[in-house]
This record gives structure tokens, C-alpha cells and sequence, in this order.
């Protein structure tokens, strides 16, 4: 069984963990406890793959930033929550994103844009305005409210076909380079075996025409 190595990130109170364990527990939590970091396993029917979602709830608060590099060097892909209702945790999705990709160096990192908290009666952030920011990151774009359940589990099934995708152009793109050196290897062989040749012919025609002058 396939194991997906899941974090969650976001602002503080974005609904993190409600979204988590929405997911894990169909049940939704009201109060707002901060979280510093908690760990969650759940077996998954992804596109008619079982597999295994280990999820990291994470903190978002600013005094455990610095805890921040450790959870995310152990993760295969990242759902970047902003709440609906609050610009400042929608502006902040960009400096976790460019932190995951310093941190993993790389620029493909698998991850998902989630917007939490639609099922509020009023929104600061505008559904075009979220899917073109989303767009221009390459970044699929779920909503969600993990009050109602609406968009939950496509938030974390999306991230993993995600990494699903992540995997199979890494593998494509490590057999196109193997078979890059092999094509060079031969090539090189190839060359070596024909200038051997020629050498072996050029010596056999000077051996011709030595014996033809001794013999004159």
C-alpha cells in the first residue's frame, strides 16, 4: 500500500485541523484550540488505489515559525489553506509556498490552494480573484468548509494525485536521462569501434606497400 506523506499549512485559524479531522473523523471541531503539530493517519480509495494518508497538521501561528523547515523537509506535498475571510491569510499562502520550495529546493513541489470556510455568509476573498492566483502558481484550487464537509476530501485527494503526478514525471524524466547515458555510451563505443577498424585497415595497407617495395 502506497504511503502519501501530507502537511497542511496555512495562517493561524484558518480551520487546519478542522479540515483534518473532518476528514479523518467526519466530525467538525468549533472551538479553536491552536495546534502546535499533530499527526494523523487514514487509509484512502484514491482513483480506486487504496493507499495510506499520513497527514501533519501544522501550527500557523508566528512564534512556532521556526518549526517550520523540520515538518516541511518530511512532506511529499503541501495543502496551503487560507480562510475565505480573511485577506491576511490569503496574502500569507505565497510566503509558505516560496518556504516549501526553499526548504525541499526545488521549484515542482506538489501542492493545493484550499480556501476554507464558504459555508460564511460573507467572503473577502473573490472565487475568480483565488482560482486566477491559484492559476498563475500552477496550483490546483479547491473550496472548502469543513463545517459542512463540502470540497474535503477532493482538497486532500487532490493533493494526492498530485504527488501522484509529481512521481511519474520524476520517473519518466530519471529514465529519459539513464537512457540519455546509454545512448552516449553506445554512440562513443560505436566511434571507438571504427576508428579501431581504420587503424587496423591504414596498418595492413602499409604492410601492402612495404612488402611491395621489398620486392621491387
Amino acid at each position: 500500500m502506497t504511503e502519501y506523506k501530507l502537511v497542511v499549512v496555512g495562517a493561524g485559524g484558518v480551520g487546519k485541523s478542522a479540515l483534518t479531522i473532518q476528514l479523518i473523523q467526519n466530525h467538525f471541531i468549533d472551538e479553536y484550540d491552536p495546534t502546535i503539530e499533530d499527526s494523523y493517519r487514514k487509509q484512502a480509495v484514491v482513483d480506486g488505489e487504496t493507499c495510506l494518508l499520513d497527514i501533519l497538521d501544522t501550527a500557523g501561528q508566528e512564534e512556532y515559525s521556526a518549526m517550520r523547515d523540520q515538518y516541511m523537509r518530511g512532506g511529499e506535498g503541501f495543502l496551503c489553506v487560507f480562510a475565505v475571510n480573511s485577506a491576511k491569510s490569503f496574502e500569507e499562502i505565497k510566503q509558505y509556498r516560496e518556504q516549501i520550495k526553499r526548504v525541499k529546493d526545488a521549484d515542482d513541489i506538489p501542492m493545493v490552494l484550499v480556501g476554507n470556510k464558504i459555508d460564511l455568509p460573507t467572503r473577502t476573498i473573490d472565487l475568480s480573484y483565488a482560482k486566477d492566483f491559484a492559476a498563475s502558481l500552477s496550483m490546483p484550487f479547491v473550496q472548502t468548509s469543513a463545517k459542512t464537509r463540502q470540497g474535503v476530501e477532493e482538497a486532500f485527494y487532490t493533493l494526492v494525485r498530485e504527488i501522484r503526478k509529481y512521481k511519474e514525471r520524476t520517473r519518466k524524466d530519471r529514465k529519459g536521462r539513464k537512457n540519455k547515458s546509454s545512448g552516449s555510451g553506445a554512440s562513443t563505443g560505436g566511434n571507438k569501434s571504427s576508428s579501431f577498424r581504420d587503424n587496423r585497415s591504414q596498418s595492413a595497407k602499409q604492410r601492402s606497400e612495404k612488402r611491395s617495395c621489398m620486392l621491387m
